[in-house]
């Protein structure tokens, strides 16, 4: 079997033959330069999360740090001087960006608090509330790009349509969203990307970190003195016996929240058009079926998730598949794989099916920390998804391989250029 290394630019773009080999070969594999046990089986990553007592999250803000698995953040030199760069950007004191809540990192009970605040903004009315405007800003997008004869997907609808609903429901202005997308990049890149373990102070991540910090401090001031109906008003007035966020926690909540309230849809919305132009007889179907259009998003979930694994630390001795894990050392759950696993979706678990019944695929996790904007991203992906129906019969790729973002956790195309399709009859035959 081939080394897998799951922060290798190989596994990057084309993670899949490496995870059917890990699911043959070694469920559970010890990545060398990642310093983590793998766990590649839908049964063994289901384990994961469901011991959470035995899992923590904890790892999760060490990987972002890009700190040693094993080794406390705060004894280890290179993460300390992240950190002091960090801390010099966004004017937080050191202790309270350290120690501060992180709501992908932290385990009951301090994670329930969180959660308890943050779901008030999540709540299924108000994720209802923003169908009609999903529908109303789509509509915009897609007629603007019409009767272009050449579009990006993701620059045309796939990024600006879910940075403006999290910038609605957040309250903050989406005239920004250029500095948003860019902040965004920058900061994913230098937490899971190619910059994770460069300088934040020449790889522009502390910068980028600084602008948005400074902006999200100066919305918050302004909501403190004027509150509204908008998330930042909410969380700002949450008191629940002490649970409030502080200013730190505030601004590295709104971060999450921009970040992956854009990057989940954006490339939700990418690797579904691509799976469906990927597989022309597939598309043929959900066009001619509309009502398969959610199947064709869980589908996509399961195939090829935004999100390909998340991390875990061991607080104890654990055995997984026959193999002993020491305590103190990093799990990789790879959810990308997890939903390929032929053992518990049978032997078409390769295939893109639209008419699948993917029901207990793990592309938003499981548990308690299930993804918050789930239900906010099957809504967007679905309007978008049925609005795109229209469009994709008429266009073809640009280029033949899509290039992925600069991130070894986060799973989409970097862009998606499409033009007026030349050879109709030739696209509805053929498999890319």
């Amino acid at each position: 079997m081939e080394p897998y290394e799951p922060f290798s630019e190989a596994v990057r773009e084309d993670p899949y033959p490496y995870y059917a080999a890990l699911r043959d070969e070694a469920p559970v594999y010890w990545a060398e330069g990642a310093q983590a046990w793998c766990v590649s089986r839908y049964d063994d990553v289901l384990f994961v999360f469901r011991n959470v007592e035995l899992f923590s999250s904890d790892a999760m803000r060490t990987m972002l740090m890009g700190a040693r698995p094993g080794v406390n953040p705060l004894e280890d030199p290179e993460v300390m001087a992240r950190a002091l760069a960090l801390t010099q950007a966004l004017a937080f004191p050191l202790e309270e960006l350290m120690g501060g809540r992180q709501l992908l990192s932290e385990d009951p009970p301090r994670h329930t608090a969180m959660r308890n605040i943050v779901n008030r903004g999540f709540t299924p009315r108000r994720i209802a509330m923003w169908e009609q405007r999903v529908r109303e800003f789509t509509r915009a997008y897609v007629k603007e790009m019409r009767d272009a004869e050449e579009i990006d997907l993701v620059a045309a609808l796939a990024m600006p349509l879910p940075v403006r609903v999290i910038c609605e429901i957040l309250g903050v202005e989406p005239e920004r969203r250029d500095d948003f997308k860019r902040w965004s990049d920058r900061i994913i890149a230098g937490t899971t990307g190619s910059t994770r373990t460069e300088d934040p102070l020449t790889s522009g991540f502390a910068e980028a970190m600084r602008e948005l910090a400074e902006y999200i401090r100066g919305v918050s001031a302004q909501r403190t003195s004027q509150p509204s109906d908008d998330l930042i008003s909410v969380l700002l007035a949450a008191q629940d016996d002490g649970a409030c966020l502080s200013p730190a926690e505030m601004t590295l909540f709104v971060l999450l929240l921009l970040v992956a309230g854009n990057e989940t849809t954006t490339n939700l919305i990418g690797n579904a058009t691509n799976a469906a132009l990927s597989h022309p007889s597939e598309l043929a179907r959900v066009t001619a079926d509309r009502s398969l259009v959610p199947s064709w998003i869980e589908e996509t979930l399961r195939w090829d998730a935004p999100v390909q694994f998340v991390v875990r630390r061991t607080t104890a001795d654990v055995e997984i598949a026959g193999q002993r894990l020491p305590a103190d050392t990093h799990v990789l759950a790879i959810l990308g794989s997890a939903n390929r696993d032929e053992r518990h979706w049978g032997p078409t678990a390769a295939r893109f099916d639209v008419t699948r019944n993917p029901q207990g695929h793990l592309a938003f996790g499981f548990g308690n920390h299930f993804c918050l904007g789930a239900a906010l991203a099957r809504l967007e992906a679905r309007i978008v998804l049925e609005a795109l129906l229209d469009e994709l019969p008429r266009r073809e790729r640009v280029e033949p391989r899509v290039e992925h973002i600069d991130s070894f956790l986060i799973r989409g195309p970097k862009r998606f250029l499409l033009r007026l399709a030349r050879d109709r009859e030739r696209l509805s035959s053929a498999e890319f």
